[in-house]
């Protein structure tokens, strides 16, 4: 009987492990707030490189936050730098609510996830190493109730 059931159990974990590879996925990275609570000095920034400049992608922001965050949005300064050294600033205001006042992303427990699309259908221009440096912008010098904030960059379908 407990062969039976440690088979199951691994066939299960198999399964999910199988069903989760995302063949579009170019690169991810989540970074965690230190206490969940963000800073306004630190800045927290993601490093990649890209190969293939002919290829059409999606960039998305990711921010997972607690039920108690105050606010229905995120204002993030992102400043991408380039390869060559040049480098672009943006201001993103990410919604973290819909319009009724529900957590609009995906939530466990407390904590709610939100997949932000930053900028859709875009070509790198250049090869090699791009940096994308977060720095929160809500006018406040520590925001509580942000845990994590990452990057994912996709093939674009």
């Amino acid at each position: 009987m407990k062969k039976i059931i440690s088979t199951i159990i691994l066939l299960f974990f198999f399964s999910i492990f199988f069903f989760s590879c995302d063949s579009n996925r170019i690169f991810e990275e989540n970074k965690e707030i230190p206490e969940g609570s963000w800073d306004r000095s630190n800045k927290i920034s993601f490093e990649t490189s890209i190969d293939d400049t002919n290829q059409i992608y999606n960039v998305y922001i990711n921010i997972r936050n607690a039920s108690q965050y105050a606010y229905s949005n995120l204002y993030i300064f992102l400043t991408t730098k380039f390869p060559d050294g040049t480098f672009a600033k943006d201001t993103l205001n990410c919604g973290l609510q819909n319009e009724t006042g529900h957590w609009a992303g995906k939530g466990l427990g407390d904590l709610w996830e939100s997949k932000i699309l930053f900028k859709p259908m875009v070509k790198f221009r250049q090869k090699g190493k791009y940096v994308f440096e977060y720095e929160q912008g809500m006018r406040l010098e520590k925001l509580a109730n942000i845990t994590d904030v990452g990057l994912r960059i996709e093939k674009a379908e």
